[in-house]
């Protein structure tokens, strides 16, 4: 490996999903390079890479990204969404150009995007190989609301034709379109630290006690479900996600702070059952674990759609509504999931594939012999 090995990652802050996939690639770097340093350009809270990749990184605090702006876990805010990228786009040159600038100067081999196409413009600018990492891009979230809301569509072109101009790409299962991709992974997400026996136990639950997990991704709220879970307590329930600062026990509910000193893939591992939005990291998380998710689907939102299918085929899933998640009618089902066995996943990690990848193109000629020709 060269004398250089940092690498600058572009991440979109629409929720936790895109942060948490890169995490998960940071990490895996990093298993099989230690050295690798990374320089975050996003405006995800720094303490989530801390909690994630700790002292592997620099944090630059830069809005990369509008995505889509949401009000609460279910819905999304289209006329916002649509205000804040006629403010954003297109890029100003200036803010490029000081961009790249500066990963020039850290001497970064490689910009990763996920799925901030902003570091595919600085990578232009910088000479640098750029790597879009995705299983949906913006262009194709906005076309499903362009009919009812037509600024969308100038909108949609600029970011195909953006997307378009990465050097690599990456798609990580599920897939929302497949294009053409110098690699296509297994789902994408953080490892585990510790056994569920540690987690159980830090938290006062019993080792063969029912666990029933409800998170709703990187979206904190209030859940107005409590009085359903206590006439059940039998089972005992960990809720991500609450405003409070603090764990706190109601009988047999469990309050988890949005930022927690339990690791969120932990807290996936020590479950029996996983409840909650089927969101991308949740979803690959829950993939591994080999548990059943019962999922609350967005019907608004496009990725829902093959987020749910993937769930339905390839794991032990449940569909419900928003309104049947509040109503908790979702209940009456885990008697029947807690019977279900968990499904082993030997294969290697969708996590590891990407990173071998990263390293083999940021340290070798692969990219070279690509820009130059023979």
């Amino acid at each position: 490996m060269g004398s250089s090995k940092r690498i600058a990652y572009f991440i979109s802050s629409h929720g936790l999903g895109h942060a948490a996939r890169a995490a998960a690639v940071m990490e895996s770097v990093l298993s099989i390079e230690p050295s690798v340093r990374f320089d975050l350009f996003t405006t995800v809270p720094r303490w989530f890479f801390e909690d994630s990749v700790p002292g592997s990184f620099s944090y630059y605090e830069c809005e990369t990204d509008i995505g889509l702006k949401q009000e609460g876990p279910f819905r999304e805010n289209l006329a916002e969404t649509l205000s804040r990228l006629d403010r954003f786009i297109p890029y100003e040159p200036d803010r490029i150009r000081r961009l790249s600038r500066r990963i020039a100067e850290r001497d970064c081999r490689l910009i990763l995007c996920d799925i901030s196409p902003m570091g595919i413009s600085a990578a232009k600018e910088a000479g640098i190989p750029s790597v879009l990492i995705e299983n949906f891009t913006w262009d194709w979230i906005y076309a499903a609301y362009s009919k009812a809301q037509p600024g969308f569509e100038s909108y949609i072109r600029w970011f195909e034709k953006l997307f378009d101009r990465a050097d690599y790409r990456i798609q990580t299962e599920p897939v929302c379109l497949y294009r053409q991709a110098d690699l296509s992974t297994r789902p994408v997400c953080r490892k585990p630290r510790r056994t569920a026996e540690e987690i159980r136990d830090s938290l006062g639950i019993g080792k063969s006690d029912p666990v029933i997990h409800i998170t709703m991704g990187g979206i904190p709220g209030e859940y107005r479900i409590h009085d359903s879970l206590r006439r059940h307590p039998e089972l005992t329930f960990m809720i991500s996600g609450g405003e409070n600062g603090e764990v706190f026990t109601q009988g047999n509910v469990i309050m988890l702070p949005y930022r927690s000193t339990f690791y969120h893939p932990d807290l996936i591992h020590a479950a029996d059952v996983v409840v909650g939005k089927a969101g991308y990291s949740t979803l690959a998380e829950v993939y591994y674990a080999g548990v059943p998710f019962v999922f609350v689907n967005r019907p608004t939102f496009r990725e829902s759609e093959i987020l749910s299918r993937f769930i339905c085929e390839r794991m032990n899933g449940l569909e419900i509504s928003a309104d049947q998640f509040e109503s908790g009618v979702w209940l009456e089902a885990l008697p029947r999931l807690l019977q279900m066995p968990v499904v082993e996943r030997p294969e290697k990690r969708g996590a590891v594939q990407a990173a071998e990848f990263l390293l083999r193109v940021a340290w070798s000629r692969e990219h070279r012999a690509r820009e130059h020709g023979p």
